[in-house]
């Protein structure tokens, strides 16, 4: 495998061959070479965020009912632009606020954990241009095979413009607040905790970042990511397939660069092109103002049926296609992990 010579390069110095020692059973149990340990770091990250999530709960609806004087918000459908813009963005700042105390805690960069600076800009773009063309290559099979049709224009003139904007910035959020919420600050951190078990099992592992890594994603990308589309109205057993395959393509990305703002471009204009731009489902989930109407047609295994195109067995080779494209144009450049001793190091990707 490629990661082989990479793994010989910085797994000497990732992390130690044998338990540290302690001092005190008390420091031992809580602290090991690289800082608090991994297991402490992620409960203490859960507990903040939930404690940020109720308090960011519990400010809105005082400022609304004491301040404002507002009724109580009826619930917002999950197809508006605005709805889903404040739902994501109130979840990206909850675990980016947790994220960052637990930076200053654990006394690493904020960048370590995927939103790094290095290349920021152009990452992003080209994560967003790959993500609508391989969106429309999707669309492109599905209608050749007779297994999508478009029913004519929707919008047109300003109402047009309006929701392009609108649907833009809410699926910008979605993206940032997907690609953190499943390879950020959980998948750095648990992967570090894999890496520590393996070193301590196998002092020798030339193969524990790599280990570590992938359990990590297994974990948060497969299992949850997938995981938090099995409640969608319309989704399909191979939708989730297709969910998962999409997880294992974004956590590839981070795998090779360090950096989630290819991923989190791919990921907005692929659901921007999805929903808006070409009306079909997403994830079984339709949104109100789109450009284009469609509709499937034939069997779900090809079409996506209620699902959408992520629902068509024709995502497999989309994606596939995704991560050798990904491969080709992103040149391995992550970091490794904070050597064994040391909680603050400078990320390479920063």
């Amino acid at each position: 495998m490629t990661n082989t010579a990479t793994d010989m390069e910085v797994g000497a110095r990732d992390y130690p061959s044998a338990a540290p020692s302690p001092r005190g059973w008390f420091r031992y149990i809580f602290v090991g070479a690289d800082g608090l340990r991994a297991g402490w770091s992620l409960l203490l990250f859960i507990v903040l965020v939930a404690l940020l999530a109720a308090g960011v709960s519990f400010a809105m609806a005082f400022v609304a009912k004491t301040i404002l004087h507002l009724p109580p918000p009826a619930k917002g459908a999950p197809g508006e632009a605005g709805v889903t813009f404040a739902n994501d963005a109130t979840g990206f700042l909850t675990f980016g606020v947790a994220s960052l105390i637990m930076a200053r805690i654990e006394r690493r960069p904020f960048a370590r954990y995927g939103l790094t600076r290095s290349l920021l800009l152009p990452d992003l773009l080209k994560g967003m241009a790959w993500g609508i063309a391989m969106l429309s290559l999707l669309v492109g099979m599905l209608v050749a095979s007779g297994a999508l049709a478009f029913d004519g224009i929707v919008l047109g003139g300003r109402e047009a413009v309006g929701y392009a904007l609108a649907w833009f910035a809410a699926f910008a959020m979605v993206g940032l607040f997907e690609e953190y919420l499943t390879r950020g600050y959980l998948q750095y951190t648990l992967a570090r905790g894999v890496v520590g078990i393996v070193r301590a099992v196998a002092p020798h592992s030339r193969h524990a970042r790599t280990i570590g890594f992938w359990i990590a994603a297994l974990v948060f990308s497969v299992g949850v990511f997938a995981g938090g589309h099995l409640f969608n109205r319309g989704e399909t057993a191979m939708g989730i397939v297709g969910v998962a395959l999409a997880g294992i393509t974004f956590v590839y990305v981070l795998y090779r660069t360090g950096s989630l703002w290819w991923a989190i471009g791919f990921h907005a204009t692929w659901d921007w092109a999805q929903s808006y731009l070409y009306g079909v489902h997403d994830s079984g989930l339709a949104v109100t103002g789109h450009l284009l109407a469609s509709h499937p047609v034939g069997a779900p295994l090809l079409s996506g049926g209620s699902t959408g195109p992520e629902g068509s067995v024709l995502l497999i080779p989309t994606l596939l296609l995704t991560m050798v494209i990904i491969h080709l144009t992103l040149p391995r450049r992550a970091a490794a992990f904070d050597p064994p001793g040391r909680a603050l190091v400078p990320a390479s990707v920063i």
